[in-house]
């Protein structure tokens, strides 16, 4: 069974994909870029004011950061 997704805004994901050595590249409008120095992932995050992300799009940034759900609800 997989594990329930947390509730979490762009600026709690950023928060995250930063503690898991992920270092801020740019920013076009309100999605931020965060690469990872060692093999080059890639994280595209949507930071919009105190609107929380929908269950889809944290998903695949979860996905995308390559780590479960447990490991990102502990990071939050």
């Amino acid at each position: 069974m997989r594990a329930k997704l947390p509730v979490a805004t762009g600026k709690d994901v950023a928060r995250v994909a930063q503690r898991l050595g992920f270092e801020f590249r740019r920013q076009r409008g309100s999605h931020a870029v965060y690469v990872h120095p060692e093999d080059g992932r890639r994280v595209v995050i949507p930071i919009h004011a105190r609107t929380e992300l929908k269950r889809k799009t944290l998903r695949a940034i979860i996905d995308d950061m390559r780590i479960t759900v447990e490991q990102f609800t502990k990071l939050l």
